[in-house]
């Protein structure tokens, strides 16, 4: 029985509710699990350090330290790095999950969980890691082989290839179908409200200008009011009010339209509906992608704002699919900022830096036809840039020049399959380090390729 149990594998199940630890720690016992359990997440990385899990099952609303920082210091282990972790919490925002996988969650579970749901992800990450670990060994002992049998070492290392990019869509999936329903949620749930409230603006401003005309009026008609009314018409300032009341409603009409601006954004970003292949506005994907990100184009506590320019060319529709293509955009355009944050965040804060030693951060961004038959798309940072070794590389899953925790090293290589093999265009890297980098997208104007299910 005992060996079943190790066979099945051991799993550590971290929560300080402890209805939950039993109730899961029951279930997977049934099925053939060893079950470990710890209320907190100092109790969690002693007993992690002493007898290391197969998975661990983390909370992350826990006292003295969140499962979040838990993770962090996981994954910053040698010993610890590669044990998976899957997330349970009852935070449905969009950005708990983002920051659950960016500190090195492999899924995330939201509670109330059903216990099917829970085992499946439990079972497909458990097996993937089983994969990986027996691939390691083999590779390691293959390695030390005779030349006859490096050739399977390289079929191994191809079938690792293969896993860690299959393991990349999977992640990717999760994440990508979390913030794109939720993306398209908050964008309806918002332009609801705001089409009632920008749709009433106008009748607001016409009542309280017909309001303003007639105490006109009656100030003609009754030019010595009574006592009490002049007391009030005093404390009102009704001329301050007559020339106040117009500005406001046209700063609430300019704030109604940027939101409106916000919301088509981010329904033109996600485009959950458009699953399939059709003619697209480059341009407004490049726009919307710009948009959601403003946040981190303006100016932070210690780097300055980053300047955008745009050089776009005259571009016909590209038949492609609009939501993958936006998500290279959305990739390629977070690299760039964090390599201009890395460059820029001392300049920003030094007394004596000057404009000629010291260039603003700028993203440039450009587009043009090619041949008739292909569109180009550049976007080029001025930040850190790369070495050639780093090049090399920066299409790899999993590969990342950033601290554990901070970004998965997903990015560029979802970006190099989306238009490689996806669009069958080109995706290609220039850069000189400390002077930054340009990032090129060749898509052609008519897919290629035959239509097919794409899951990211």
């Amino acid at each position: 029985m005992t060996e079943d149990l190790e066979s099945k594998g051991k799993i550590l199940i971290v929560d300080d509710t402890l209805d939950n630890i039993n109730a899961l720690a029951t279930i997977l016992t049934d099925c053939g699990y060893k079950v470990r359990k710890a209320l907190h997440g100092q109790m969690a990385l002693m007993g992690v350090q002493a007898s290391p899990p197969d998975l661990i099952l983390l909370d992350i609303n826990m006292p003295e330290i969140n499962g979040y920082e838990v993770c962090k210091k996981l994954k910053s282990d040698d010993k610890t790095r590669e044990i998976p972790v899957i997330f349970l919490s009852a935070l449905d925002d969009v950005l708990d999950k983002v920051k659950a996988f960016s500190v090195g969650g492999v899924d995330y579970i939201t509670k109330p969980f059903q216990f099917e749901e829970v085992l499946a992800r439990v079972e497909t990450h458990l097996t993937i890691q089983r994969l990986q670990n027996k691939l390691a060994e083999q590779n390691a002992l293959l390695q030390k082989s005779s030349a006859l049998e490096r050739e399977k070492s390289q079929q191994l290392e191809q079938a690792l290839h293969q896993l860690q990019q299959t393991q990349a869509q999977l992640i990717q999936s999760e994440k990508m179908s979390s913030l794109g329903q939720t993306v398209a949620g908050i964008a309806h749930e918002i332009n609801n409200p705001i089409n009632f409230i920008y749709g009433n603006l106008r009748h607001i401003n016409d009542y309280i200008s017909q309001m303003l005309q007639l105490i006109q009026i009656y100030q003609q008609a009754l030019p010595n009011p009574s006592t009490d009314i002049q007391h009030l018409q005093e404390s009102l300032d009704i001329e301050f009010l007559a020339e106040d009341l117009p500005k406001l409603l046209a700063s609430m009409k300019v704030g109604s339209e940027r939101i409106r601006d916000i919301v088509l954004s981010l329904r033109n970003f996600s485009r959950l509906g458009e699953a399939e292949l059709k003619p697209v506005d480059i341009h407004e994907g490049l726009d919307s992608t710009l948009m959601i990100l403003q946040h981190r184009l303006n100016e932070q506590p210690n780097s300055p704002a980053i300047t955008v320019v745009k050089a776009y060319g005259t571009l016909p529709l590209v038949e492609c699919y609009a939501a993958l293509i936006n998500q290279v955009f959305m990739n390629i355009l977070n690299n760039a900022i964090d390599s201009l944050e890395s460059r820029f965040a001392n300049d920003a804060l030094s007394e004596d830096s000057t404009e000629q030693l010291n260039p603003s951060p700028t993203i440039s961004i450009s587009t043009q036809i090619k041949e008739g038959d292909r569109v180009i798309i550049r976007i080029a940072d001025n930040g850190t840039g790369m070495t050639e070794a780093i090049q090399k590389k920066a299409f790899d899953p999993f590969f990342t020049t950033k601290k554990v925790g901070v970004r998965t090293g997903l990015g560029l290589s979802i970006a190099y399959q989306i238009v490689v093999e996806h669009h069958g265009g080109e995706i290609f890297c220039e850069s000189v380090p400390g002077e930054g980098a340009t990032f090129t997208v060749i898509l052609p104007l008519r897919h290629r390729y035959e239509q097919k299910n794409i899951n990211f």
